[in-house]
Order: structure tokens, then C-alpha cells, then sequence
């Protein structure tokens, strides 16, 4: 959560708007040095403030490192949002879905891995678990259409899909590969029409999660 109070911090920024400042930058540093190098003193190096500055907004590191995930899962919703908007058939919505979710890990390097790190569990960020509710919605709700109870079945395979080509597109290997200029989005779609498709069979509500031993 955040910490309320405190002087005005050195540099152009005013108490109220360095948070969202050193969030941006968390960000940035999040994609590129992934969750367990995670610096708040080189968050606050980057922005221009001191490496105590950032405390005086959030109570430590997980805190903060929450309000970075919560930041890259309202971004990711709003992408997965855009994505589907005007789809009615709900595996061209989860598709769509998938191709923005692939295209925002390559963007940021930032998926469900870190949403809903069990890392970040303990902090109990109301605000990280809205903006996490609100990204499984673009995922769950047309799986539900297609797949009834194996709608999260569903999810974990198109996910699994989905962050995989947003990886290899952000470690370059996509754009080398020379098979197709198609963008990481309509790739991880297509592949993701291609999936539900097999899952379903003769008919999509057939997609049921596997029987355990």
C-alpha cells in the first residue's frame, strides 16, 4: 500500500506525482532485470531522486514491486480490452486475447508470471488484485463459453501459448526466424485459433482438464 505524508522530495518531482514516476520506471527496470532483481535504489537513481525517496510512498520493496505489477496489469488489460473489442465469438475474443498478451510480454517482459507472482501474495494489494481480476476476465469469461468447466484448462494452454511467443519475440528469435513477417500478435493468435480449435474437437465445450491419478 502507500504511504501517506512526507516532505517534498528534491528534483522537478512534487510529493504527488513522484509515485506514479518511480512506478513507470519500476516498470522499465521489471521488464529488464525481471522480478528477483527488482532495485528500488535503481528505480530511484533512474527517476532522479534519493534511494530513501521511494519509501516515503510505499511501505518496502514487495509493496512497491506490487504497485509495478499492478501498473503492467492495467496495461495488459486495456491491451487484451482494445484487442477484442467488437468480437461476439468468443474464440476469436480469447485469440485476441492471447495476441495482445504476446505482444505485451515483448513489449514489457512482463506477464501472468509476475501479476500473480506467489512472491506478491503476502502484500495483499487490493489494487494488484483488481487489475489481476480484470486481465483473467479477458482470458476466463470466453473460455467459459468455449469450454464450460475446463475454461481454466483453456486458459493455462492459451497462456502458456501466448507468454511463449511474447518471449521468443523479445529475446529476438522471431524476428529472425525468416518464416513469416507477421507480427508476434497475429501469430500467437492464429496459434491460438489453432489451439481451441484442436481442444475442442467436434465441439468446443469438450475441452475438458485432464483426470488426475
Amino acid at each position: 500500500m502507500l504511504v501517506s505524508g512526507g516532505p517534498r522530495l528534491r528534483g522537478r518531482y512534487h510529493h504527488g506525482d513522484l509515485a506514479p514516476a518511480l512506478v513507470e520506471a519500476g516498470l522499465a527496470q521489471l521488464g529488464e532485470r525481471g522480478p528477483a532483481a527488482f532495485s528500488v535504489a535503481e528505480v530511484a537513481r533512474r527517476v532522479g531522486v534519493s534511494t530513501a525517496a521511494p519509501y516515503r510512498h510505499f511501505a518496502d520493496r514487495d509493496t512497491f514491486l506490487a504497485a509495478v505489477a499492478a501498473r503492467a496489469a492495467t496495461l495488459l488489460a486495456a491491451a487484451m480490452t482494445e484487442a477484442v473489442d467488437g468480437l461476439a465469438d468468443p474464440a476469436e475474443r480469447l485469440a485476441g486475447a492471447a495476441g495482445a498478451y504476446a505482444a505485451f510480454v515483448a513489449e514489457h517482459r512482463v506477464g501472468l508470471d509476475v501479476i500473480f507472482s506467489p512472491g506478491l501474495r503476502a502484500v495483499r494489494d487490493t489494487d494488484l488484485a483488481a487489475t489481476g481480476r480484470a486481465v483473467m476476465s479477458r482470458l476466463l469469461d470466453p473460455s467459459r463459453e468455449l469450454a464450460g468447466d475446463g475454461a481454466l484448462h483453456l486458459v493455462e494452454q492459451v497462456v502458456a501459448l501466448a507468454h511463449g511467443y511474447g518471449t521468443l519475440d523479445a529475446d529476438g528469435f522471431l524476428t529472425a526466424d525468416r518464416v513469416t513477417d507477421e507480427p508476434t500478435t497475429a501469430r500467437a493468435r492464429r496459434a491460438a485459433l489453432a489451439l481451441i480449435a484442436g481442444a475442442s474437437g467436434a465441439g468446443a465445450r469438450a475441452v475438458v482438464p485432464p483426470s488426475r491419478p
